[in-house]
Protein backbone atom coordinates (compact mmCIF):
# COMPACT_ATOMS: atom_id res chain seq x y z
CA UNK A 1 0.00 0.00 0.00
CA UNK A 2 1.58 3.54 -1.30
CA UNK A 3 2.07 5.67 1.85
CA UNK A 4 0.30 8.88 2.97
CA UNK A 5 1.80 12.17 3.68
CA UNK A 6 0.49 14.98 5.79
CA UNK A 7 1.56 17.90 7.56
CA UNK A 8 2.02 17.48 10.99
CA UNK A 9 4.31 20.04 12.95
CA UNK A 10 4.88 23.77 12.11
CA UNK A 11 6.49 26.53 13.67
CA UNK A 12 8.55 29.86 12.82
CA UNK A 13 11.12 32.77 14.87
CA UNK A 14 12.12 35.83 14.23
CA UNK A 15 14.41 37.90 15.40
CA UNK A 16 14.13 40.34 18.30
CA UNK A 17 15.25 43.47 16.73
CA UNK A 18 12.21 45.29 14.60
CA UNK A 19 13.31 48.23 12.44
CA UNK A 20 10.24 50.46 11.54
CA UNK A 21 9.67 52.59 8.58
CA UNK A 22 10.50 55.48 10.42
CA UNK A 23 14.07 54.11 11.39
CA UNK A 24 14.17 53.88 7.28
CA UNK A 25 13.26 57.36 6.72
CA UNK A 26 16.72 58.90 9.20
CA UNK A 27 18.60 56.02 6.50
CA UNK A 28 17.45 56.71 3.05
CA UNK A 29 15.12 59.03 0.91
CA UNK A 30 11.85 57.41 1.92
CA UNK A 31 8.93 57.97 4.21
CA UNK A 32 6.34 55.76 6.31
CA UNK A 33 3.66 56.43 3.89
CA UNK A 34 5.19 56.23 0.78
CA UNK A 35 6.63 52.58 2.00
CA UNK A 36 2.98 51.61 3.48
CA UNK A 37 1.08 52.77 0.32
CA UNK A 38 3.61 50.99 -1.88
CA UNK A 39 4.39 48.06 -0.47
CA UNK A 40 1.94 47.47 2.87
CA UNK A 41 4.49 47.44 5.04
CA UNK A 42 5.07 48.85 8.37
CA UNK A 43 8.09 47.20 10.14
CA UNK A 44 10.55 44.21 9.64
CA UNK A 45 12.59 41.87 11.40
CA UNK A 46 16.45 42.09 11.48
CA UNK A 47 19.08 39.55 12.16
CA UNK A 48 21.38 40.12 15.63
CA UNK A 49 24.83 39.54 14.81
CA UNK A 50 24.52 36.50 16.99
CA UNK A 51 21.67 35.15 14.29
CA UNK A 52 21.93 33.40 11.25
CA UNK A 53 20.05 30.97 8.74
CA UNK A 54 21.20 28.16 10.48
CA UNK A 55 20.31 29.82 14.12
CA UNK A 56 17.10 30.94 13.12
CA UNK A 57 15.92 27.89 10.66
CA UNK A 58 16.92 25.77 13.92
CA UNK A 59 15.14 27.28 16.71
CA UNK A 60 11.83 27.38 13.43
CA UNK A 61 12.36 23.90 13.37
CA UNK A 62 12.36 22.91 16.83
CA UNK A 63 8.91 24.49 17.37
CA UNK A 64 7.79 22.32 14.54
CA UNK A 65 9.34 19.08 15.83
CA UNK A 66 7.02 19.96 19.43
CA UNK A 67 3.78 20.15 17.42
CA UNK A 68 4.32 17.30 15.52
CA UNK A 69 5.47 15.59 19.21
CA UNK A 70 8.41 14.47 17.30
CA UNK A 71 12.45 14.86 18.33
CA UNK A 72 15.12 15.45 15.76
CA UNK A 73 16.27 12.07 16.00
CA UNK A 74 13.26 10.87 14.65
CA UNK A 75 13.59 12.52 11.30
CA UNK A 76 14.71 11.05 7.88
CA UNK A 77 15.37 14.06 6.07
CA UNK A 78 16.17 17.91 6.58
CA UNK A 79 15.24 20.27 3.45
CA UNK A 80 16.04 23.97 3.92
CA UNK A 81 15.17 26.65 1.54
CA UNK A 82 17.51 29.81 1.62
CA UNK A 83 19.64 32.12 -0.22
CA UNK A 84 21.48 33.45 2.49
CA UNK A 85 23.73 30.57 3.91
CA UNK A 86 26.99 31.87 5.45
CA UNK A 87 28.52 29.40 4.01
CA UNK A 88 28.69 28.84 -0.28
CA UNK A 89 29.23 24.86 1.03
CA UNK A 90 28.21 23.12 3.21
CA UNK A 91 24.86 23.13 3.08
CA UNK A 92 22.66 24.97 5.58
CA UNK A 93 20.62 22.22 6.00
CA UNK A 94 23.67 20.15 6.93
CA UNK A 95 24.80 22.75 9.50
CA UNK A 96 21.18 22.84 10.94
CA UNK A 97 20.83 19.06 10.88
CA UNK A 98 24.08 19.23 13.12
CA UNK A 99 22.97 22.00 15.34
CA UNK A 100 19.77 20.21 15.84
CA UNK A 101 21.05 17.14 16.75
CA UNK A 102 19.05 15.32 13.88
CA UNK A 103 22.26 12.43 13.21
CA UNK A 104 19.83 9.78 11.33
CA UNK A 105 18.87 12.83 8.69
CA UNK A 106 20.38 13.53 5.16
CA UNK A 107 20.52 17.48 4.69
CA UNK A 108 20.46 19.22 1.42
CA UNK A 109 19.26 22.54 0.54
CA UNK A 110 17.19 24.30 -2.11
CA UNK A 111 17.81 27.73 -3.66
CA UNK A 112 14.62 28.90 -5.41
CA UNK A 113 15.09 32.41 -3.80
CA UNK A 114 11.45 33.41 -2.50
CA UNK A 115 9.69 30.47 -4.31
CA UNK A 116 12.12 27.98 -2.29
CA UNK A 117 10.01 26.85 0.09
CA UNK A 118 7.26 25.71 -2.00
CA UNK A 119 10.09 23.75 -3.99
CA UNK A 120 11.50 22.42 -0.81
CA UNK A 121 7.66 21.34 0.22
CA UNK A 122 7.22 19.59 -3.05
CA UNK A 123 9.95 17.47 -2.77
CA UNK A 124 9.60 16.44 1.08
CA UNK A 125 6.18 15.02 -0.14
CA UNK A 126 8.00 13.01 -3.00
CA UNK A 127 10.14 11.46 -0.65
CA UNK A 128 7.44 10.55 1.87
CA UNK A 129 4.58 9.33 -0.86
CA UNK A 130 7.65 7.22 -2.33
CA UNK A 131 8.20 5.37 0.81
CA UNK A 132 11.75 6.72 1.12
CA UNK A 133 11.10 8.86 3.76
CA UNK A 134 8.65 8.73 6.86
CA UNK A 135 9.35 12.17 8.49
CA UNK A 136 10.64 15.04 6.68
CA UNK A 137 11.72 18.90 8.00
CA UNK A 138 11.40 21.36 5.53
CA UNK A 139 12.48 24.84 6.88
CA UNK A 140 12.81 28.11 4.62
CA UNK A 141 14.67 30.78 6.54
CA UNK A 142 16.74 33.99 5.42
CA UNK A 143 18.47 37.02 6.72
CA UNK A 144 18.09 39.00 4.01
CA UNK A 145 19.20 42.11 5.84
CA UNK A 146 22.98 40.98 5.29
CA UNK A 147 22.44 40.95 1.31
CA UNK A 148 20.68 44.72 1.00
CA UNK A 149 22.24 47.82 0.17
CA UNK A 150 20.86 50.31 2.68
CA UNK A 151 21.13 52.99 0.28
CA UNK A 152 18.83 51.95 -2.25
CA UNK A 153 15.28 52.88 -1.10
CA UNK A 154 14.04 50.18 -3.96
CA UNK A 155 14.95 46.98 -2.15
CA UNK A 156 16.15 47.98 1.49
CA UNK A 157 12.64 48.71 2.46
CA UNK A 158 11.03 45.52 1.28
CA UNK A 159 13.10 42.62 3.06
CA UNK A 160 13.21 41.24 6.79
CA UNK A 161 14.39 38.24 8.80
CA UNK A 162 12.53 35.56 9.81
CA UNK A 163 12.36 31.25 9.97
CA UNK A 164 9.82 29.30 9.28
CA UNK A 165 9.60 25.11 9.13
CA UNK A 166 6.94 22.75 8.85
CA UNK A 167 7.17 18.21 9.26
CA UNK A 168 5.81 16.36 6.69
CA UNK A 169 5.20 12.77 7.98
CA UNK A 170 3.96 9.35 6.24
CA UNK A 171 0.62 8.50 8.75
CA UNK A 172 -3.14 7.32 8.00
CA UNK A 173 -5.18 8.64 5.12
CA UNK A 174 -5.54 10.50 3.15
CA UNK A 175 -2.49 12.64 2.08
CA UNK A 176 -2.98 16.33 2.44
CA UNK A 177 -1.15 17.61 -0.45
CA UNK A 178 -3.61 17.43 -3.45
CA UNK A 179 -1.89 18.77 -6.27
CA UNK A 180 1.15 21.30 -6.60
CA UNK A 181 2.47 23.25 -9.62
CA UNK A 182 6.37 24.50 -10.40
CA UNK A 183 8.09 26.72 -12.88
CA UNK A 184 11.18 28.36 -13.87
CA UNK A 185 11.95 30.99 -16.69
CA UNK A 186 15.59 31.63 -16.74
CA UNK A 187 15.31 34.07 -19.10
CA UNK A 188 14.62 36.52 -16.09
CA UNK A 189 17.57 35.66 -14.37
CA UNK A 190 18.54 39.41 -14.30
CA UNK A 191 15.46 40.94 -13.16
CA UNK A 192 15.86 39.54 -9.38
CA UNK A 193 19.51 38.43 -8.32
CA UNK A 194 22.36 38.58 -6.16
CA UNK A 195 25.84 39.02 -8.36
CA UNK A 196 28.92 37.29 -7.70
CA UNK A 197 29.72 35.39 -4.55
CA UNK A 198 31.67 32.18 -6.14
CA UNK A 199 32.62 30.70 -10.16
CA UNK A 200 31.98 34.34 -11.60
CA UNK A 201 34.29 36.73 -12.89
CA UNK A 202 32.30 39.85 -12.32
CA UNK A 203 30.80 42.47 -12.47
CA UNK A 204 29.88 42.64 -8.90
CA UNK A 205 28.34 45.84 -7.50
CA UNK A 206 30.93 48.83 -7.65
CA UNK A 207 31.85 48.64 -4.00
CA UNK A 208 32.75 45.22 -4.02
CA UNK A 209 29.68 44.45 -2.26
CA UNK A 210 27.01 41.38 -3.49
CA UNK A 211 23.90 42.96 -3.18
CA UNK A 212 20.55 41.98 -4.15
CA UNK A 213 19.30 43.59 -7.61
CA UNK A 214 16.02 43.74 -8.46
CA UNK A 215 14.07 45.44 -11.53
CA UNK A 216 10.97 46.15 -9.39
CA UNK A 217 8.27 46.99 -12.46
CA UNK A 218 9.17 43.58 -14.18
CA UNK A 219 9.30 42.04 -11.08
CA UNK A 220 6.20 43.37 -10.19
CA UNK A 221 4.64 42.37 -13.29
CA UNK A 222 5.76 38.76 -13.79
CA UNK A 223 4.73 38.40 -9.42
CA UNK A 224 1.29 39.20 -10.04
CA UNK A 225 0.82 37.04 -13.11
CA UNK A 226 2.53 34.49 -11.71
CA UNK A 227 0.71 34.12 -8.67
CA UNK A 228 -2.36 33.89 -10.34
CA UNK A 229 -1.31 31.23 -12.91
CA UNK A 230 0.17 28.93 -10.51
CA UNK A 231 -3.01 29.44 -8.24
CA UNK A 232 -5.48 28.47 -10.97
CA UNK A 233 -3.36 25.28 -12.36
CA UNK A 234 -3.20 23.93 -8.52
CA UNK A 235 -6.45 24.26 -8.16
CA UNK A 236 -7.33 22.53 -11.67
CA UNK A 237 -4.75 20.07 -10.94
CA UNK A 238 -6.90 19.00 -7.46
CA UNK A 239 -10.08 19.81 -9.68
CA UNK A 240 -11.17 22.44 -6.61
CA UNK A 241 -12.57 25.75 -7.80
CA UNK A 242 -11.41 29.19 -6.34
CA UNK A 243 -15.13 29.23 -4.37
CA UNK A 244 -13.51 25.81 -2.44
CA UNK A 245 -10.58 27.84 -1.02
CA UNK A 246 -10.33 28.63 2.53
CA UNK A 247 -7.80 30.69 2.47
CA UNK A 248 -4.94 32.00 0.47
CA UNK A 249 -1.47 31.87 1.49
CA UNK A 250 0.68 33.58 -0.86
CA UNK A 251 4.43 34.83 -0.30
CA UNK A 252 4.02 38.17 1.09
CA UNK A 253 6.34 40.11 -0.92
CA UNK A 254 3.55 43.14 -1.22
CA UNK A 255 0.61 44.05 -0.71
CA UNK A 256 0.06 45.63 -4.30
CA UNK A 257 1.36 42.06 -5.71
CA UNK A 258 -1.44 40.36 -3.39
CA UNK A 259 -4.27 42.66 -3.97
CA UNK A 260 -3.54 42.93 -7.52
CA UNK A 261 -3.68 38.42 -7.72
CA UNK A 262 -6.45 38.24 -5.29
CA UNK A 263 -8.81 40.51 -8.02
CA UNK A 264 -7.82 38.63 -10.63
CA UNK A 265 -8.48 35.20 -8.89
CA UNK A 266 -11.71 36.53 -7.84
CA UNK A 267 -10.93 35.57 -4.67
CA UNK A 268 -12.52 37.74 -1.31
CA UNK A 269 -10.22 39.82 0.49
CA UNK A 270 -10.96 38.23 3.66
CA UNK A 271 -9.52 34.64 2.78
CA UNK A 272 -6.90 36.28 1.49
CA UNK A 273 -3.55 35.44 4.72
CA UNK A 274 -1.14 38.71 4.95
CA UNK A 275 1.40 39.28 7.50
CA UNK A 276 3.59 41.15 5.62
CA UNK A 277 2.97 44.43 7.37
CA UNK A 278 4.88 43.31 10.25
CA UNK A 279 7.61 41.17 8.48
CA UNK A 280 7.95 42.61 5.31
CA UNK A 281 9.07 40.02 2.30
CA UNK A 282 10.94 37.03 4.31
CA UNK A 283 11.63 35.09 1.27
CA UNK A 284 11.63 31.42 2.06
CA UNK A 285 10.76 32.01 5.23
CA UNK A 286 7.24 34.10 4.05
CA UNK A 287 4.65 31.26 3.75
CA UNK A 288 5.85 28.91 6.28
CA UNK A 289 5.71 32.14 8.43
CA UNK A 290 2.35 33.08 7.09
CA UNK A 291 0.73 29.29 7.50
CA UNK A 292 1.96 29.45 11.44
CA UNK A 293 0.39 32.51 12.03
CA UNK A 294 -2.99 32.20 9.99
CA UNK A 295 -2.65 28.33 12.06
CA UNK A 296 -2.44 30.29 15.46
CA UNK A 297 -5.22 33.06 14.88
CA UNK A 298 -7.35 30.00 13.89
CA UNK A 299 -7.97 30.98 10.53
CA UNK A 300 -7.57 27.12 9.27
CA UNK A 301 -10.00 24.40 10.42
CA UNK A 302 -10.01 20.49 9.84
CA UNK A 303 -11.37 20.26 6.16
CA UNK A 304 -10.20 23.36 4.72
CA UNK A 305 -9.15 23.78 1.38
CA UNK A 306 -5.90 26.10 0.77
CA UNK A 307 -3.43 27.05 -1.50
CA UNK A 308 0.26 28.25 -0.48
CA UNK A 309 1.62 30.03 -3.58
CA UNK A 310 5.08 31.64 -4.33
CA UNK A 311 6.79 33.31 -6.41
CA UNK A 312 11.22 34.34 -6.63
CA UNK A 313 14.33 35.00 -8.49
CA UNK A 314 15.27 32.32 -11.29
CA UNK A 315 12.45 33.62 -12.15
CA UNK A 316 10.69 30.70 -10.48
CA UNK A 317 7.62 29.90 -9.31
CA UNK A 318 5.28 27.35 -7.55
CA UNK A 319 2.18 26.35 -5.58
CA UNK A 320 0.55 23.69 -3.51
CA UNK A 321 -3.52 22.87 -2.79
CA UNK A 322 -3.51 21.43 0.41
CA UNK A 323 -7.24 19.74 2.58
CA UNK A 324 -6.29 20.94 6.13
CA UNK A 325 -6.13 17.71 8.20
CA UNK A 326 -5.26 19.48 11.28
CA UNK A 327 -2.07 17.92 12.78
CA UNK A 328 -0.68 14.59 13.25
CA UNK A 329 -4.70 13.90 14.74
Amino acid sequence: MAPYARLTGWGMWVPERVMTNQELEAMVDTSDAWIRRRTGIGERRIAGSQDTAVTMGVAAGRRALEVAALSPQDLDLIIVATVTSERIFPACASQLQHALGASRAAAFDVNAACSGFIYALVTAYQFVLSGTCRRVLVVGTEVYSRILNWQDRSTCVLFGDGAGAVVVEAGPPPTDALSFVLGSDGAGADLLYVPGLCGAAGPFNQDGHHYLTMVGAEVFKFAIAATVAATQQALAAAQLDISQVDILIPHQANYRIITAAARALEIPSERVFMNLERYGNTSAASIPMALCEAIDQGRLKKGDHLVLVGFGGGLSWGAVALHWAGGRN
